[in-house]
């Protein structure tokens, strides 16, 4: 039986504080930018992650061309 554990740093974290640091990116790009730090996080996680996030109102994510989406924050934190 396989466990799961939990992540020192949460995904949703670490995708605002990357938006935060390199401001409006396109979905591929962060995506690739969190393989680096949380290994075998999948599109299907990563996509599930930005949905929570939108809903929630921490960023905004639109269209670009087809296939690709722009991520950007809606408000910059103010910590």
């Amino acid at each position: 039986m396989t466990m799961k554990t939990w992540k020192p740093h949460p995904l949703i974290t670490q995708i605002q504080e990357f938006l935060e640091r390199k401001g409006p990116m396109t979905d591929t790009d962060l995506f690739d930018l969190l393989k680096g730090t949380h290994e075998g996080v999948g599109f299907s996680e990563f996509n599930k992650a930005l949905l929570k996030m939108e809903i929630e109102g921490r960023i905004f994510v639109s269209a670009r061309t087809k296939g690709k989406r722009r991520v950007e924050l809606t408000e910059p934190s103010t910590e």
